[in-house]
């Protein structure tokens, strides 16, 4: 028996950016405006009941007024981000790896070699069962968790997904 390690040409090697990336479903902005504006929400209401049961003194109202504007100014740009970072979330099946993208600060592409799949999961919260959507988790060996967790997927093509997936990791192909 030979060994070989043969040198692989960056050149040779298949290019990321040709990828096609399908968008998540836009029903999932909704979800994360939601659940944003719920934390919005508790963040506001702490900082009025911190105002409530602080002692009347006209410097500490003052102040007060402060931390409830950067608050909102905070609550603002955070929502701001989460919409443009919403454009950003896309995923790929392909014959070998499931590609997910995600991220505006820090962009990240993730694959998983569909022969590294141990199994894959569907799930659904009640947000996401009103909406029609799904998340789906894949597992590696190894990992505590999930190794990837798309989110915001169609319910009827994230089953289908799962269907491919599970197919090919069972040797149903």
């Amino acid at each position: 028996m030979n060994f070989t390690n043969l040198e692989i040409q960056a050149e040779d090697l298949p290019k990321v950016e040709e990828l096609v990336l399908k968008p998540i479903s836009k029903s999932y902005l909704k979800i994360i405006a939601l659940n944003k504006l719920a934390i919005y929400a508790a963040l506001i209401g702490l900082v009025f009941g911190f105002w409530y049961f602080i002692e009347k003194e006209d410097n500490i109202q003052f102040n007060l007024w402060y931390v409830l504007s950067a608050v909102l100014v905070l609550c603002i740009l955070n929502f701001i981000i989460s919409v443009l970072a919403f454009k950003k979330r896309a995923y790929a099946i392909r014959e070998h790896d499931v590609v997910y993208a995600k991220g505006l600060i820090v962009h990240s592409v993730t694959t998983v070699p569909i022969s590294r799949i141990q199994h894959v999961e569907e799930s659904r919260s009640w947000l996401a069962r009103y909406f029609g959507l799904a998340t789906l988790k894949i597992f590696t060996a190894g990992e505590a968790g999930s190794d990837l967790s798309i989110q915001g997927l169609p319910h009827l093509e994230a089953k289908q997904i799962k269907e491919v997936i599970s197919s090919e990791i069972n040797g149903n192909n």
